[in-house]
């Protein structure tokens, strides 16, 4: 999801596209993390397409790892792969000690994992952007074997609060060639609703002010009451 703009430039693996709110802010996209889909509909709506029990499943650009122990509660092998070198050691340790789950330092664009290895790939608001991700859709048919399947989780910047906060934040943002880019290669989208679910006004400022820039975050913040915001989202697939 882009974020505020990159104060740092961390050490990173070669080619990696800067993702500056979990770059610059980890502590607090692990709230923004906590805060996202509490009811678990985008896991559920994933499974209903292609199911993980006992598959290898790839998590492309897994920062911390959040969504590690998740996939391994079914999966048989887990691989988060990550380019931010100190996103990819809070991953290590927190799946330490989880039978079957590695992180690996790498961008999408060069995948550490062998061809034909992984049975679904998943990427949530990482590098899959749309137009110019074509060499990391390049790497993804490499490396799912037969009959997986590739997930990318993106903003639906259509409708929902969220949406429309995107949308001024990126005015120039065109949905609908987004979509066309990803039907063009063969991907199909479900819209889904979610929500996202804080703890308390300080973490809901907290995060919208890690993924808009200040002016367009404190306004947010001031204009939209209560803990939680509606979330419109798009889940895109394709089989190999």
């Amino acid at each position: 999801m882009p974020g505020a703009y990159v104060s740092h430039v961390p050490q990173v693996v070669r080619g990696a596209i800067p993702s500056p709110n979990i770059w610059n802010s980890p502590d607090t996209y692990e709230i923004e993390n906590r805060a996202v889909d509490p009811d678990g509909r985008i896991e559920a709506a994933m499974a209903e397409v292609r199911p993980w029990d006992g598959a290898t499943v790839l998590d492309v650009g897994c920062g911390t790892g959040f969504h590690l122990p998740r996939f391994a509660e079914r999966a048989r092998t887990v691989v988060g792969v990550e380019p931010h070198r100190g996103l990819a050691a809070r991953a290590r340790s927190r799946v330490a000690g989880l039978p079957g789950v590695t992180v690996r330092e790498g961008g999408a664009q060069e995948l550490p994992v062998p061809p034909a290895s992984v049975d679904v790939a998943h990427a949530r608001w990482a590098y899959f952007f749309g137009p110019g991700c074509e060499p990391g859709l390049a790497e993804l048919e490499r490396v799912i074997r037969r009959g997986g399947a590739a997930f990318v989780i993106d903003v639906d910047a259509t409708r929902s609060t969220y949406g429309r906060w995107f949308r001024r934040f990126l005015p120039d943002y065109d949905p609908r060639a987004v979509d066309r880019f990803w039907a063009g290669r063969g991907f199909s989208s479900r819209p889904l609703d979610i929500r996202l679910a804080f703890a308390n006004r300080a973490d809901l400022a907290a995060v919208l002010a890690i993924e808009f820039p200040k002016e367009l975050a404190a306004e947010f913040t001031a204009e939209h009451a209560g803990l939680e915001i509606d979330y419109a989202i798009t889940v895109r697939w394709r089989y190999y």
